[in-house]
């Protein structure tokens, strides 16, 4: 303060005296401005590497217009176009497609006049219609996003006038990068900025980011440290820092950079002091910030990439037989070429054939049949389909709309539906061959719900619990269903919803939230915050379900020993407490304080609470406290704590002044008996339906606790909190620690508020937050402990991080160390115990530091935290340094229930050949126990576990393995191929099915080069794989792997951000929109709210798509190749001269109007099967894994097809009209009525199913062709002299000769064709085509035929099975002398009432790398 105060003083002296400033007067210079180092004189960093802020202030003019005046502003545009540059850019863009360069230069080509086949009109009229189209539709959705970005331009906010010096009203589209911003709750945010102000009392701000990133549930944001303390608002005149950050980027979780005062001192900026753009403001008044990123530069717009265009395998198929068909357009021209010289040269002297040029001169023979080549490309152009690519584009358009019109995908509960965000790969749909999914929220609900612990070595099953999860869903059913249907339809309320920053609307404790939050203003154009209505908000991951807990009553009796007595100093010495009681307490209170959990109580005004800390210490000296604010000088980068300051001249007296002026403030609170009696009163004042009382939920479904009562601690307690947790486990946890009265009661930057039973309310100074990341794969806080006075750091994390990071206890070591070993034995059994049970598991630890050690680590914290490069991998080695030397307290087992519908959709996926891989973060034990769960892996699988600790080992058990495999299979299938595309595994009818488990660590020896092409070839011979303890980076190395090297068909189907690089390395991505916020939906190619849902999108729209698709392709290549063929036998007639038989404009007209409708409602509308059947029979999905419906012989099948039909289209007219006198229109037009008939008739054969739209279409064709026709040979008397087609069509429709011609050649055309499907159908029917015969029949004859369809299946896998398996039981792998055999038993499976398997797994993972265990045979069921 006394810096701003000289700095303002000198510039109040120069203002007086009326001098200007220059650049050598600075009082503040910023040449240093790129200084990234802890000193001015440090060399400078590249100008592009780093952004610098100046504030955009009058005094700052020269260092603004030098640096943060040359960033762009708010105004966002994302169109492609303009109105200038919209023709010329458009037509860039569209002459990027190789086809329509071709006809670009046939259009080139036919101005020649040499080489000229039609009017140059003419052969532009083609190429112009299909860019005309496109251009189109490209200006149409342009100008939608232009209407859309205009509205969002002209929002309106309070930016900071330089001018009035006042906060005023501007558009969004004028704020830039500097200027100072204040927002009001519910107000979107306009720009990414520093938060330097708030009106929350501890610097606190909440957002949500559910229009970002899909996440309903609060955030919070803090000032930056050394303004929180401020008692006004942020003066922009008095602000002379200057921000140094990183360069703009897309990453959302991440922000680095500092702000430095003009004292040279930096404080360290992360993401928690960033708002950023489309994010709300909510249950803050107000708040202030500097834009540091603007406009396209945010995070958000960077984020932005719209639709994802992919090239799907069947485009790609079609660009290959484009170019065949290129090949026989240059083959058809050489002929015709070498057939006009030939030609020539007979007639070599006869003047009438080889007319002489105006100077004399005689062409050759070869120079003419060189001009000749050029017209027949010209001539027979059409034989490359240009509308095709045309057509496809709105075949998928339809396809989409279908897709997601369909209401079997529609999620009441969510409100959502489908997304199809990739247009253009809706065929690869019906194409999978390999399907890799999450576990977590992708076939789990992502509903965390408590349901055993382990503290001490001590486990405790909750079976009270237990029993109440088992009745919860008949209890709520009711109750969700009601709910569920009010938030639908309030849901689709027009009425803009926001929230309330001062009332919460009120209801009863069991009543849900009737509404949802909104991410967005309903009214662009007006201030959101203008309106409030109060409304009441679901918290997330905080129903019934999840929030009720009923404690163990062991536990609870425990808990109940827990007395004030045992902590309280008697004669001046601390009492030592029952260790248990220490370890239970520490481990509850690691559940309520270790993780970011967001507490609020709505009606509340929030106000600091003093730190019992420094209330119950008895202060001696002045002295004495400087000593402990000096001991924790800087603050954390997350979370920073009290005693550090906020003050940037933390060193100096002034600095110190300034605390203990900010401590006199701060109410010290009595002594801690007198704690909970004041907080009880605070709180009960407040009033909230965000959580509900955990016995009141538990009476409403009949249950009792029978010893709730005997804690002291107030029960109305937790009624008033609501807790906004980032992620569902954080929120178990949280509300299992208050099921036992250990209730997380605030939350703030610098303290942590816990009510404990009968200890009262414990202020925790909260020093430090180590944030979950997947390399740590754990958790951490720093707090200074209100009893022991000591640093205490609390830790969860994986159980197999956690236990490697322990104390080591030595075998002379002490009573305490051993017994450490015992917990630790024992926490490890118990582990074993619940991933068994499908139950995910966590370990909690603690560590307790001495004032020198958490004084030596926070200095070297602090240079990674003011750190912009590499600030990520210096923060990781810091916490690193932090978390060892652990004290293990338990271990959590959390049950995440399947999703509905998930086993029913995992068998029909099995049934339709894929190879399913479930690729999860979970434990062995775990992944394993919810993959038999899904039905992923049955009972009687046989199951390979690859865990090992080296890469021989590791190459060992997979040879092991596969000759296990092999000898097993007694018809040996071949292996998927490394150089072929492989879908199908080893034929499960003629072997057992086998599983394969893989670890992670595992994994990352079978992801080496050198063991890739085994690894894929055991997994080759696995119906199911199980990939666990697997990083995200893993993830997408298995799914590129199998896409690269065995050139399948992937898809990758995940719900959080760790899925993010899977989902997108496959061919197609799906995203689930669960609890883990939209980063996977918006890196997806489409989107559904449940795992049930992919089954209907892959087996019935996905084979739809597929074969529509497929055969409207190959329609196309047929009616262009059978059409041209006509021109090409024509040139045998006429000396190969390039001459049509028929009218240009007819030719032109004919694919590009007459015939090219009907495909296109073909590839929209087709329906081979029925959705019912699809899904009842998911093997007629292996048609399309085969690609049956377009493959290279189907596409050289129809090429002959169509030469054929071409041959009959000529000839029959050819010699029904020889040795006449008829012209040569009159000729043409024979054939080209008759082609039409044929081409449509054809299609109308393909066809599985025609509605009245195929018949409209058709009889539409052919009357347009027959009014052109009728109208061009009426109108049309000198169109193309010197022949024309005058009267043509008139005369030949009173010839029945003409009807005689096109009825036999139609039919004698489309004869075999005709006659391949009638025997194809009755002789010997596909798949596809038997179940089409089931659609036909009545309901109960349908539904027999398909039981006995399915039980003919089964029974041919049953005889099969029993027929290996004996030989599969006698065999058994050879093992090295220095292994032993390969796994141990995988399943026991047992029969139980109403002979319903149930399978437990027995998995050993304390193998070593070099023993391997047999896998035994599952008992019969």
């Amino acid at each position: 303060m006394t810096e701003l105060l000289q700095w303002a003083r000198h510039h109040w002296h120069r203002l007086m005296n009326g001098r200007t400033q220059d650049e050598d007067e600075r009082p503040y210079n910023y040449s240093s401005l790129l200084v990234c180092g802890g000193k001015s004189s440090q060399m400078s960093k590249p100008a592009g590497k780093h952004r610098v802020v100046i504030p955009h202030l009058p005094r700052f003019k020269d260092e603004y217009e030098r640096f943060s005046g040359t960033y762009v502003n708010n105004r966002i545009r994302t169109t492609k176009y303009t109105l200038l540059n919209f023709v010329p850019r458009n037509l860039f863009e569209q002459f990027h497609r190789a086809a329509n360069l071709y006809f670009l230069f046939l259009v080139v080509l036919n101005w020649v006049p040499l080489v000229e086949a039609f009017q140059k009109e003419i052969t532009m009229l083609p190429l112009v219609v299909v860019l005309t189209i496109i251009a189109i539709k490209d200006g149409l959705e342009d100008y939608r996003k232009y209407k859309i970005d205009k509205q969002i331009n002209n929002l309106i906010t309070k930016v900071y006038s330089r001018k009035e010096k006042k906060y005023i009203d501007c558009c969004w589209k004028n704020v830039t990068v500097g200027d100072f911003i204040r927002l009001s709750c519910n107000e979107i945010i306009p720009a990414d900025m520093v938060l330097l102000f708030s009106t929350d009392p501890d610097g606190i701000c909440h957002i949500e980011t559910s229009g970002l990133d899909g996440e309903s549930n609060l955030k919070q944001r803090q000032v930056v440290r050394g303004y929180a303390e401020q008692d006004s608002e942020v003066d922009p005149e008095m602000f002379s820092s200057r921000i140094e950050c990183e360069s703009p980027n897309n990453d959302l979780s991440r922000f680095r950079g500092f702000l430095e005062h003009s004292n040279k001192e930096r404080v360290g900026l992360g993401k928690e002091n960033l708002l950023l753009r489309g994010c709300t403001i909510r249950n803050t008044e107000a708040v202030v910030g500097i834009v540091v990123y603007a406009g396209h530069e945010t995070k958000a717009m960077l984020n932005n990439s719209g639709p994802r265009y992919k090239r799907s395998k069947l485009e790609r198929r079609a660009n290959t037989d484009v170019l065949w068909c290129v090949l026989l357009l240059v083959i058809m021209c050489l002929t015709g070429a070498l057939g006009h010289g030939i030609w020539l040269g007979r007639y070599e002297n006869m003047l009438f054939f080889n007319i002489p040029e105006a100077d004399g001169r005689v062409i050759s023979p070869v120079l003419t049949g060189f001009y000749v080549f050029w017209t027949m490309i010209i001539l027979l152009q059409v034989l490359i389909p240009i509308s095709l690519y045309v057509s496809i584009e709105i075949v998928k358009l339809g396809q989409i709309y279908f897709i997601q019109s369909d209401v079997d995908f529609y999620n009441e509960k969510m409100d959502s539906t489908i997304q199809c965000r990739a247009l253009n790969i809706t065929e690869d749909l019906g194409q999978i061959q390999y399907l890799f999914s999450d576990k977590t929220g992708t076939l789990t609900e992502n509903k965390m719900v408590f349901r055993r612990c382990s503290v001490a070595g001590f486990d405790y099953c909750h079976e009270e619990n237990a029993r109440r999860l088992e009745s919860y869903q008949e209890a709520v059913f009711e109750e969700d269903e009601c709910t569920d249907a009010l938030s639908g339809s309030l849901s689709n309320m027009t009425k803009p919803r926001t929230h309330s920053c001062r009332t919460v609307h009120r209801g009863p404790l069991r009543s849900k939230s009737s509404t949802h939050l909104s991410g967005s203003t309903a009214a662009l154009g007006s201030r959101e915050g203008s309106e409030e209505v109060p409304h009441s908000r679901q918290a997330a991951f905080s129903s019934p379900i999840e929030t009720d807990v009923v404690p163990d009553t062991i536990l609870l009796d425990k808990c109940s020993q827990i007395t004030p007595q045992l902590f309280t100093p008697l004669d001046g010495t601390m009492q030592s407490p029952p260790p248990e009681i220490l370890y239970i307490v520490d481990f509850f209170i690691a559940l309520a304080i270790c993780n970011t959990v967001v507490v609020s109580a709505p009606n509340q005004p929030r106000q600091k609470v003093g730190l019992s800390s420094l209330s119950g210490m008895p202060i001696k000296s002045l002295e004495e406290i400087k000593n402990i604010f000096q001991k924790l000088s800087v603050r954390r980068s997350s979370s920073p704590s009290l005693a550090s300051g906020k003050d940037p001249t933390s060193g100096t007296p002034s600095a110190f002044v300034s605390r203990i002026s900010f401590f006199s403030r701060t109410k010290l609170s009595p002594p801690m008996e007198d704690e909970p009696s004041q907080m009880g009163e605070s709180l009960q004042a407040s009033n909230s339906a965000c959580c509900t009382e955990t016995e009141a939920q538990n009476s409403a479904i009949g249950l009792t606790i029978g010893t709730a009562d005997a804690l002291n601690g107030p029960p109305s307690l937790a009624s008033n909190l609501c807790y906004e947790a980032e992620s569902p486990d954080e929120a178990a946890l949280v509300y299992a620690a208050r099921a036992y009265h250990c209730t997380l009661q605030s939350r703030t930057p610098e303290q942590v508020m816990v009510d404990f039973a009968a200890l009262g309310s414990l202020t925790f100074q909260l020093l430090h937050i180590l944030p979950f990341d997947s390399v740590r794969k754990r958790m951490s806080v720093v707090v200074r402990h209100p009893l022991s006075k000591q640093v205490v750091v609390y830790t969860k994390g994986a159980d197999s991080v956690i236990m490697e990071l322990l104390s080591v206890a030595s075998s002379d070591g002490t009573n305490l160390e051993k017994h450490q070993m015992i917990i630790r034995e024992k926490t490890q059994s118990h582990l074993d115990e619940y991933a068994k049970r499908g139950l995910r598991t966590l370990c909690i630890a603690k560590k307790v530091m001495s004032d020198t050690e958490y004084t030596e680590w926070l200095r070297n914290h602090f240079l990674a935290e003011t750190s912009i490069d590499n600030r990520e991998e210096l923060l990781v080695e810091s916490a690193m340094r932090l978390e060892n030397k652990l004290t293990l307290l338990g271990a959590t087992g959390i049950e995440d229930r399947l999703q509905e519908g998930v086993p029913e959709s995992i068998e029909a996926l099995h049934k339709a050949g894929m190879k399913i891989w479930m690729l999860t973060g979970d434990k062995q034990e775990t992944a394993v126990n919810i993959a038999y769960a899904c039905k992923l892996l049955e009972p009687d699988d046989k199951l390979f576990i690859l865990n090992t600790q080296s890469k021989d080992a590791c190459e060992m058990l997979m040879s092991s393995i596969l000759k296990e495999l092999q000898k097993r299979t007694q018809a040996s299938p071949k292996p998927a191929s490394l150089r072929k595309a492989s879908c199908q595994p080893p034929d499960p009818q003629g072997s057992e099915r086998a599983g394969l488990v893989i670890t992670g660590k595992t994994l990352e020896f079978a992801l080496q080069e050198s063991l890739q092409r085994q690894f894929l070839e055991l997994t080759a011979w696995c119906q199911a794989v199980v990939c666990c303890r697997a990083t995200p980076l893993q993830k997408s190395e298995v799914v590129k792997l199998v896409r690269n090297h065995l050139h399948v068909m992937t898809l990758a189907i995940g719900d959080g951000a760790n899925d993010v690089s899977m989902i997108q390395v496959a061919d197609i991505g799906i995203g689930v929109s669960g609890q883990e916020g939209m980063q996977a939906v918006m890196a997806s190619d489409f989107a559904i709210s449940q795992f049930r849902h992919l089954s209907k999108l892959l087996l019935v729209h996905g084979h739809w798509c597929y074969t529509r698709l497929s055969n409207m392709i190959l329609y196309f290549f047929y009616k262009n190749v059978a059409y041209v063929n006509l021109l090409f036998w024509y040139q045998f007639f006429c000396g190969f001269s390039g001459t049509s038989m028929t009218d240009y404009w007819v030719l032109i007209f004919f694919n590009l109007l007459f015939t090219s409708v009907p495909p296109i409602i073909y590839g929209v509308l087709e329906k081979d099967v029925s959705a019912e059947t699809l899904l009842q029979l998911p093997e007629l999905y292996q048609s399309g894994q085969h690609s049956e419906a377009y493959s290279p012989l189907t596409f050289w099948i129809t090429l002959l097809d169509a030469f054929y039909q071409s041959l009959v289209c000529f000839f029959v007219p050819y010699f029904t009209y020889q040795d006449s006198d008829i012209d040569i229109f009159t000729f043409g037009n024979p054939l080209n009525t008759a082609a039409l008939f044929i081409i449509l008739l054809h299609l109308v054969i393909e066809s599985k199913s025609l509605t009245w739209i195929h018949m409209l279409v058709m009889v539409g064709s052919i009357l347009s062709y027959f009014f052109f026709a009728l109208a061009f040979g009426a109108l049309c008397v000198t169109c193309n002299p010197p022949s024309n087609p005058y009267w043509i069509m008139q005369k030949h429709m009173l010839d029945p000769v003409f009807y005689l011609v096109c009825v036999l050649t139609t039919c004698i055309a489309l004869l075999p064709r005709f006659l391949y499907r009638v025997l194809q159908g009755s002789v010997f029917p596909s798949p596809v085509l038997r179940a089409m015969y089931l659609d036909r029949l009545a309901p109960e004859e349908r539904a027999e035929a398909l039981k006995k369809w399915r039980g003919t299946t089964k029974m041919t896998q049953v005889v099969s099975k029993c027929a290996s398996q004996p030989a599969a039981v006698s065999g058994t792998p050879r093992a090295g002398p220095s292994t032993a055999l390969p796994m141990k038993s995988a399943t026991a499976c047992a029969v139980e009432q109403e002979d319903i398997p149930t399978c437990e797994t027995m998995l050993d993972a304390g193998y070593s790398e070099t023993s391997i265990s047999k896998v035994t045979e599952p008992s019969a069921c």
